[in-house]
């Protein structure tokens, strides 16, 4: 599936994206440097009405995030593999206890942990279409 969007709609592409995953825990943002997969996780954290100061996790790896669904406190982890050499960091790092935990990850720079990732991950593929415009390929694999 694709789908196309301006920033100045950011919000409402979270909110449809959320609406895709929703029967997944794991999203694997895919990208070139500056393409837009932390403002789109942005965005989806603003959807979910996350409190804390959302941002990219490049140094410390993992980012945790909490916000409430339906009177139920739970939880988002922002993480961002970019600075990692190989998947035995990543488990060293703590992502793989992140992964296969009961709570949503968003995962930046995927391409570097492929074997760590769940069977159900939803991945999607950013690709700028022009300085305000990205294009967003969305799938399983």
């Amino acid at each position: 599936m694709d789908m196309i969007y301006r920033l100045d709609n950011l919000p409402q592409t979270a909110d449809a994206l959320w609406k895709i995953a929703e029967s997944t825990r794991v999203i694997a943002f895919h990208g070139n440097m500056g393409s837009g997969k932390t403002t789109l996780i942005h965005a989806m954290c603003d959807s979910r009405k996350v409190k804390d100061v959302v941002g990219s996790p490049t140094f410390a790896i993992i980012n945790e995030y909490i916000f409430l669904e339906n009177n139920t406190t739970k939880k988002i982890f922002h993480i961002d593999l970019y600075r990692l050499k190989d998947e035995q960091e990543a488990v060293h790092a703590g992502v793989e206890d992140c992964l296969y935990s009961d709570h949503i990850c968003l995962v930046e720079w995927p391409e570097k942990i492929p074997s760590l990732l769940p069977d159900d991950t939803l991945h999607v593929v950013i690709e700028p279409v022009g300085a305000e415009t990205r294009k967003l390929r969305i799938g399983d694999n």
